[in-house]
């Protein structure tokens, strides 16, 4: 990479000599013939990674021998990105903004500027900015990295999640498909493997102890999977799927009621009730309110929202009994 920025810093063509004085990890106490068994093997991986190295004479003058890249050739083209494209490199750039990932971050202007192209770091800072309302990750940095590398690995992970701040952390096993960005917030897709089935998971509310597990190559991501649709139809508004159907106990859950159309009185395991229709809005949300009720609202559809208040619920038991058992020790 040293020699690859000290090629592209100039036009003309300079001296072995010259590179072996100038450029970081040739200068030293080798002799003569390791110099050139170094440089022989820089300039073939060079012309191996598709770099056009060029030589010719130094000047007019002197016949030496010299060297350069050819910034024509290796220039790349100017970039020309669709809405879409820009705002995943909008996002990326606030990724790089984190501890965790500073040193890629560097790694990465570095091989930018070594392929000509212009990147304004004054002071030797990063300086990339965007002026988009960006998701920001609320310290999970860590978490996206570990996620994002058992995606790419194809092994499944454990952590511990959370359905709310307020809620404690219960251990779910995850076959993890993707990460996504939905109105500011960042969500884990996969298989639950606890639940047999497909759930969200908020990045915000998954534990630091983020483990993979299982063999490398295990998950798989299905074919035409809609990570984002999962995503929106679980958290968001639902366009096609407005309304969920609860059952309020008689005299309870008066906030639901009150936000919702009474279809008719209905009785669930022998207590009075009526069934209720309530824009689901924001899905988390509903779900939480809810499960707040305990027994006295079910929810009777979607399957969806009804899983999800199940979830809730179970988590509020499982805390409950650890309670209980650190009493009795």
């Amino acid at each position: 990479m040293n020699l690859v920025i000290a090629l592209l810093s100039t036009r003309s063509f300079i001296t072995a000599e010259r590179i072996r004085e100038t450029v970081y990890g040739y200068a030293g106490d080798a002799s003569d013939e390791a110099f050139s068994r170094m440089f022989e093997r820089d300039k073939n991986e060079l012309r191996d990674l598709g770099i056009p190295l060029e030589t010719g004479r130094v000047s007019q003058s002197d016949p030496t021998e010299g060297y350069r890249i050819n910034h024509e050739a290796y220039a790349l083209p100017a970039v020309e990105l669709t809405p879409d494209e820009a705002t995943a490199v909008a996002v990326a750039t606030q990724l790089w903004e984190s501890p965790e990932l500073m040193t890629a971050t560097q790694g990465a202007l570095l091989k930018l500027r070594a392929a000509g192209i212009d990147v304004d770091a004054p002071d030797g800072d990063v300086a990339i900015t965007s002026t988009a309302a960006l998701p920001g990750l609320r310290g999970s940095e860590e978490v996206l990295g570990i996620l994002l590398s058992a995606i790419d690995s194809g092994r499944a992970v454990q952590f511990g999640h959370r359905a709310s701040r307020a809620d404690p952390y219960t251990t779910r096993t995850v076959e993890p498909w993707g990460v996504v960005t939905y109105r500011g917030r960042w969500y884990l897709v996969g298989h639950d493997r606890d639940r047999d089935d497909v759930r969200t998971f908020r990045l915000s509310r998954v534990g630091a102890e983020v483990r993979p597990i299982g063999p490398a190559g295990a998950v798989r991501t299905p074919d035409g999977v809609d990570l984002r649709g999962i995503v929106a139809r679980v958290v968001g508004d639902w366009p096609d799927a407005g309304q969920a159907r609860l059952w309020v106990a008689d005299g309870r859950a008066t906030a639901l009621r009150r936000r919702g159309t009474v279809v008719g009185p209905r009785a669930v395991a022998g207590r009075s009730g009526d069934e209720i229709t309530i824009d689901i809005g924001m899905f988390d949300r509903l779900a939480r309110e809810v499960a707040g009720y305990g027994p006295d609202a079910l929810v009777l559809d979607p399957d969806s929202l009804r899983d999800d208040v199940v979830a809730r619920l179970e988590a509020q038991l499982h805390s409950i009994e650890v309670a209980r058992e650190a009493g009795r020790s």
